[in-house]
C-alpha cells in the first residue's frame, strides 16, 4: 500500500475555483465514507480550509487512486471533474510525506510560517479516527506532521517569515499603520464562532480594539466565545486597557454593524452573510449620507441585488462611462473580429468594451500574453462564470480605463479612496462578504483574493531554509520508519510459528517423559525458549536496519521465504494492526 494525496490550493486554484470547491462539514464525511469504500483506497483523510482541499489515502494503485481521488473531489466539491482538473495537484508516497510536512510547517501556506495550519491538521486526524477511516499509515503520517510542525516553530524563526491570516489581514487594514495604533479603542464585531473567529477576537482583543461582539447562528457558542475573552482580557491587558465582549444573535448584525469599525467574518455558510446592500445600509446609518459605488454614481442598493442584476448594471455603467482614447491596431493573430467591437478595442487591452464573452476575453488575454489558447475549453465556461467574469471585468475598466490582461499589468494609478469608516476583513471561504463591498466609498475590505495577492511577493525570511532541512530529515526518518514497520508482520509471524514449535517441543517431551515434575518441565521450557530467542534476536533486529533502508522492502519476502511463513498469517498479522489503529478514536 502507498500513500496518495490530490488536492488544490491557493498556489495551484484561483479564489473563485477553491470557493466553489470548498467542502461543508457534512461533505467532508461523506467524502471519507465514500474514498474508504472505494476499491484503491483503504484509509482516508481530508485537509479542508479556507486555502486548500487535499484528500490523503492509502491506495493499492496509483493510477487507480488518482482517478477514483479526483472523481470524489470533484462529486463531493459539485465542481466538475473537467473544469476542476487543471488546479488538482497529486504527490506519492515520500513526496506526499514532504508536502504534508511543509504544510504542518507552514511553508505551503498563504502567509509563510503561519500556526493556525497546525489545529487544522490536528482536526482532520480527529475527524478520520472518530470516523475509523484512518489506519495506520495516516495515523503515523498525522500524527509527525504535527510533531515536525511543532518543532520548525520551536526550533526556527519560522514565525517571523509571516503571520496568521488573522495578523496578516489586519495589517492591510491598518494600509501601513501600526495594527495597534490602528485598532486601539475601535469597536469590532466578530461574525462566527469557530477557530479561525475565535483566534480573529484575541487578536482584535490583544491588538486594543475597544469592545468586541460576536455574532453566530448557535447563541450558546456565541456566549461562549465571548465569556472567554472577558476572562482572559477583560481584567486588563499589559497596557491597563480592558476589553468588554458580549454575544448577539445573528439577526442583530445589522443594528451591530451601524456601531463598528471594524468586522471580521468567518463562518462555514455556504451563501453570502453580509451583502452589499447591508454594509451600504449600515455606512449610511452612521454618516447620513448616501454610499454610492466609487466608479459610478449609483446607489449600491441599485447594484447589491442579485449577482445577474449587479452584473446587468456594472455593463449598462461602464457602457455610459466614455471610454479613454484607443488606437484599434492590425496585430496579426489576433483573435479578436476589431472591426465589429462597438467603441473600439485595444489588441493590447488599453480599453474594453463590457458584454463580451468570457472566452473571446480569455482568448485575447491569452493572445496578448504570447499564449494561445482552446476555444473548445474557453468555451465550456457555464453562463453563471461569464457573468461573474465580466461583471469583474466592468468593473476594473470603469475604475481604471483598462482590462486586465494575464501578464503582470503596468502600474494604474486608481482613483483616490477615501478613509473608510467601516474595515471588513473576510476569513471565509466561500466568502461571507459580497465582493461588491469592494467598491462602496468609504469602506475598506479585505478578503482572501486580496491577502493572496498581497502576500504573493512577500520576503521569505531565512528560517525557512532550516525548516526545509527539518522538513527533508524527517521525511527521510518516516520513510525509514515505514519501512521498518512494514517487516514488523513479518517478524511477528516468524516468532510465532518459533512459539508454536517450542509448544509442540515441550508436548512431544510430556508425551516421552510423562513423570516429568513441574519444576523440571518448566526449567526445560525457558532453556528452550532462550534457545530460539537467542536464535532469533540477530537476524529478526538485522532485518530490521535493513528493511529500515531504500530499498528494503525484500528482505520481507526474503524471510518469509526462508522460514516458508505463511502469507495469510503475516496479511492477518497487518489486518489486526490497521483494525487497532482505526479503532483508536480521537486523542
Amino acid at each position: 500500500m502507498s500513500l496518495l494525496v490530490v488536492g488544490l490550493s491557493h498556489r495551484s486554484a484561483p479564489v473563485s475555483v477553491l470557493e466553489r470547491a470548498a467542502l461543508g462539514a457534512d461533505a467532508q464525511i461523506k467524502l471519507l465514507q465514500d474514498t474508504v469504500a472505494a476499491e484503491p483506497a483503504t484509509e482516508a483523510a481530508v485537509l479542508a480550509t479556507c486555502n486548500r482541499i487535499e484528500l490523503y489515502a492509502d491506495v493499492d494503485k496509483f493510477h487507480a487512486g488518482v482517478a477514483e481521488l479526483s472523481t470524489l473531489l470533484a462529486q463531493h466539491s459539485g465542481v466538475g471533474l473537467d473544469e476542476l482538473t487543471p488546479y488538482l495537484y497529486v504527490h506519492y508516497e515520500d513526496r506526499a510525506v514532504h508536502h504534508l510536512f511543509s504544510v504542518a510547517c507552514g511553508l505551503d501556506s498563504m502567509v509563510v510560517g503561519e500556526g493556525q495550519i497546525l489545529g487544522q491538521i490536528k482536526d482532520s486526524l480527529a475527524k478520520a479516527q472518530e470516523l475509523h477511516s484512518a489506519g495506520r499509515l495516516l495515523n503515523d503520517l498525522f500524527q509527525q506532521a504535527l510533531r515536525v510542525g511543532k518543532r520548525a516553530h520551536s526550533e526556527t524563526g519560522i514565525d517571523r517569515a509571516g503571520q496568521s491570516l488573522v495578523t496578516f489581514g489586519l495589517e492591510q487594514l491598518s494600509a501601513g499603520a501600526a495594527v495597534e495604533d490602528w485598532a486601539r479603542g475601535k469597536k469590532a464585531l466578530v461574525i462566527g464562532a469557530g477557530s479561525m473567529s475565535s483566534l480573529a477576537a484575541a487578536t482584535l482583543a490583544r491588538v486594543g480594539v475597544g469592545e468586541i461582539v460576536v455574532a453566530n447562528r448557535t447563541y450558546d457558542r456565541a456566549e461562549r466565545l465571548a465569556a472567554l475573552l472577558v476572562e482572559q482580557y477583560g481584567q486588563g491587558l499589559a497596557d491597563g486597557t480592558d476589553v468588554p465582549a458580549r454575544a448577539v444573535p445573528m439577526d442583530s448584525v445589522p443594528v451591530e454593524l451601524t456601531r463598528a469599525d471594524v468586522v471580521v467574518s468567518c463562518t462555514g455558510a455556504t451563501g453570502i452573510v453580509l451583502t452589499a446592500e447591508e454594509v451600504a445600509a449600515s455606512v449610511e446609518g452612521r454618516t447620513g449620507q448616501p454610499v454610492a459605488f466609487e466608479e459610478a454614481a449609483d446607489s449600491v442598493r441599485t447594484a447589491a441585488k442579485t449577482p445577474a442584476a449587479r452584473s446587468a448594471a456594472d455593463a449598462t455603467d461602464v457602457r455610459q462611462t466614455p471610454l479613454p482614447p484607443t488606437s484599434v491596431g492590425t496585430d496579426e493573430d489576433c483573435p479578436l473580429d476589431l472591426g465589429s467591437v462597438q467603441g473600439g478595442f485595444s489588441v493590447m487591452g488599453e480599453a474594453a468594451v463590457a458584454g463580451m464573452d468570457a472566452a473571446t476575453l480569455e482568448q485575447h488575454a491569452s493572445w496578448a500574453a504570447g499564449s494561445a489558447v482552446d476555444r473548445r475549453e474557453a468555451a465550456r465556461r457555464s453562463p453563471e462564470a461569464d457573468a461573474e467574469l465580466i461583471t469583474a471585468l466592468a468593473a476594473t475598466v470603469a475604475t481604471v480605463g483598462r482590462i486586465p490582461e494575464r501578464r503582470k499589468p503596468e502600474p494604474v494609478a486608481g482613483a483616490h479612496r477615501p478613509t473608510p469608516v467601516l474595515s471588513l476583513l473576510d476569513l471565509a471561504m466561500p466568502r461571507d462578504i459580497d465582493a461588491a463591498v469592494h467598491r462602496l466609498a468609504g469602506v475598506r475590505l479585505v478578503d482572501i483574493e486580496s491577502l493572496a495577492e498581497a502576500s504573493a511577493d512577500a520576503p521569505m525570511a531565512a528560517d525557512v531554509d532550516q525548516v526545509r532541512r527539518i522538513v527533508s530529515d524527517e521525511v527521510a526518518a518516516f520513510g525509514a520508519a515505514q519501512r521498518a514497520a512494514h517487516i514488523t508482520p513479518t517478524v511477528v509471524a516468524l516468532r510465532a510459528m518459533a512459539a508454536d514449535v517450542v509448544a509442540n517441543e515441550i508436548a512431544r517431551l510430556e508425551g516421552r517423559l510423562p513423570g516429568l515434575d513441574d519444576k523440571h518441565r518448566s526449567e526445560i521450557t525457558q532453556t528452550v525458549r532462550r534457545v530460539v530467542d537467542k536464535l532469533l534476536h540477530a537476524p529478526t533486529v538485522r532485518v530490521k536496519q535493513l528493511a529500515a533502508e531504500p530499498g528494503g522492502a525484500g528482505y520481507a519476502d526474503a524471510l518469509r521465504t526462508l522460514f516458508d511463513l505463511d502469507q495469510e498469517t503475516v496479511a492477518s498479522v497487518s489486518r489486526a494492526e490497521d483494525s487497532t489503529e482505526k479503532n483508536r478514536g480521537p486523542r
